[in-house]
């Protein structure tokens, strides 16, 4: 099994679609990594050699993966929500940011229904 960026690569799948277990690494990216690498996209990863992914890893270094992208996304989100803009306060109250309806979905970002109860009738 090939380790690369901290992800183990499954070894039964191709190549291009064993890189894309690495967050921030799509099909398209993959494919250049594989051509800078000089390795074919149909192999597969059990069938890779030392070089081959030494190579890899040295394409992939060209590229911000893994934590570092994680953390840099993170920062990106912190900062929003410390300037105040509309997209900052939709993040901080959980809500989502991208002009969407919230009255009926949306229970992706607000999580499961809270129901509020009526009020009862004073007898």
């Amino acid at each position: 099994m090939a380790r690369i960026a901290g992800v183990d690569l499954p070894k039964h799948k191709r190549g291009v679609i064993a890189l894309t277990y690495i967050f921030g690494v799509g099909k398209s990216r993959a494919k250049d990594i594989l051509a800078e690498a000089k390795v074919s996209e149909d192999t597969k990863v059990s069938d890779w050699a030392d070089e081959d992914i030494a190579g890899i890893r040295a394409a992939i270094g060209n590229y911000t993966i893994e934590g570092e992208l994680r953390s840099q996304t993170q920062m990106n989100i912190k900062r929003l929500m410390d300037i105040g803009c509309y997209r900052g306060i939709r993040h901080r109250a959980g809500l989502p940011l991208r002009g969407q309806r919230t009255k009926n979905n949306s229970r992706t970002r607000k999580g499961k229904r809270k129901t509020v109860a009526n009020k009862k009738k004073a007898s």
